[in-house]
């Protein structure tokens, strides 16, 4: 621009404050380059007719450091702070920049201009001996604190991260010289960290390329989170099928293991012997654990909780044909009434026509005389379990595995009122939000409420 007299450049600020027409326009008319009008422009509005002198300018290394800290903080482009500095050299600000980042201060010192003397032959270089720091210059001690000042940072940045997110790969170590060399000369930086400059910026392209799981992920937290920790990876991905995604159950597996997500349900295993059966009701169920129709075959049982102390009793049916808990009951005590009401509950739930087997294990309630009038009345097929074997009601035994895992364990709770109500919203829960494999990824009540399924 330095071949444009103050004049010309005069003329065509002039010409644009006119307002009759824009950059393009003016630089169209005077044949130009628009980019030179926009500078002009800009330079006369800062500094006025001075703007447009002619400038030859040798700037100091700290007027340098001071312009380009300035650029960082406030997030100016080159064209911004040039102007905003009355610098004219565009290309100046970047060479600033990746001189400083390449050797710190000390590249912005300006060189001797002219042509260089002429090599003499070198010294002999004597070996001198160590230096004391009360031998040591000012420069050569702030040179070192300097130093130590980048090292404690990084160590203290690469040491958060990598508690953070684990392990301490080249990929930590680049991030953190990039968070860093604002502040520090990456050529220091990069000695720390014990990596070539071509690493570092491999590394920099990579963190740049968009994570093209980075929506799946999203969905795998938030179905997590939801949830609260009880799906595994299979309901996860069944989850993500749902809402129309197809994903393969080895992703969303490799994927849980990088964000740290494991489901904190623990697998429950039984062991039993066989006992006597049929002493008061025949064990009609035979492990059969499923069924064709709603309504057809339920099994119940009572498991017992215990808070600060107090105990608290829950007697619950569930219906093999989806795993519905059709009705339940709590109880401060193991009472029979417990077991009464809940059938009650239950027999609100029959058609006419309805007349389900009823399994249980041989628990007092239901070998109790009332407990079989009852059943009788409703015309229900009791059957029992074989004495002592919790296999035969293992659909129960797994309702209350699952239960406890997902809910009981995974909680703190003050008082039995506060587990009381727990227990409602998670039985809720149960019933209508939470998934199974083997119901087709629905929920007991979604699959019961199949248009296709009578």
């Amino acid at each position: 621009m330095s071949k444009y007299s103050k004049q010309f450049k005069l003329a065509v600020v002039k010409r644009y404050q006119e307002g009759s027409t824009g950059y393009k326009a003016v630089a169209h008319q005077y044949e130009i380059n628009h980019s030179f009008v926009r500078n002009w422009v800009k330079q006369y509005a800062l500094h006025g007719e001075a703007g447009l002198d002619k400038k030859f300018s040798h700037y100091s290394a700290e007027f340098k450091l001071s312009v380009l800290q300035y650029m960082w903080d406030k997030q100016l482009s080159y064209r911004e702070t040039a102007i905003l500095f009355d610098i004219r050299n565009l290309n100046i600000l970047s060479n600033w920049e990746r001189s400083y980042h390449s050797g710190g201060i000390q590249a912005l010192i300006p060189r001797t201009r002219g042509r260089p003397k002429a090599m003499s032959p070198p010294k002999k270089v004597q070996p001198q001996p160590a230096k004391t720091d009360e031998s040591r210059s000012r420069e050569e001690l702030l040179e070192e604190v300097n130093y130590l000042r980048m090292e404690n940072a990084y160590l203290k940045k690469l040491k958060a991260l990598v508690q953070e997110q684990g392990t301490g790969s080249v990929t930590q170590k680049a991030q953190v010289v990039q968070e860093l060399r604002q502040n520090y000369p990456i050529v220091g930086l990069l000695k720390i960290a014990g990596m070539a400059r071509s690493t570092f910026y491999y590394q920099q392209k990579a963190l740049m390329v968009k994570d093209k799981y980075a929506d799946l992920k999203k969905h795998i937290r938030t179905i997590y989170a939801r949830h609260k920790g009880r799906y595994g990876y299979r309901r996860i991905t069944a989850s993500i099928k749902q809402l129309g995604i197809n994903v393969n159950h080895k992703t969303v597996q490799r994927l849980m293991a990088e964000l740290g997500l494991k489901s904190l349900v623990r697998i429950k295993k039984y062991r039993s012997y066989k006992g006597n059966v049929g002493r008061i009701a025949p064990n009609l169920l035979q492990r059969q654990f499923v069924a064709e129709k709603a309504n057809q075959k339920w099994v119940t049982d009572v498991t017992e909780f215990n808070v600060a102390g107090e105990k608290l009793y829950l007697s619950p049916i569930l219906d093999l044909y989806n795993g519905e808990i059709i009705a339940y009951e709590t109880s401060r005590r193991p009472v029979f009434k417990m077991v009464s009401d809940m059938l009650k509950k239950a027999w609100a739930k029959l058609k006419p026509d309805d007349k389900p087997m009823l399994h249980s294990d041989q628990g007092w309630q239901y070998q109790m005389s009332a407990y079989q009038r009852i059943l009788e009345q409703r015309q229900v097929v009791q059957s029992m379990s074989r004495k002592g074997n919790c296999l035969d009601n293992a659909a129960m035994e797994s309702f209350f595995a699952v239960l406890k895992s997902e809910y009981y364990y995974l909680n703190k709770f003050k008082t039995i009122e506060e587990l009381e109500k727990g227990l409602a919203n998670y039985i809720r829960y149960y019933n209508y939000d939470r998934i199974k494999l083997k119901l087709k990824g629905l929920s007991p009540v979604q699959y019961r409420n199949q248009p296709s399924v009578a």
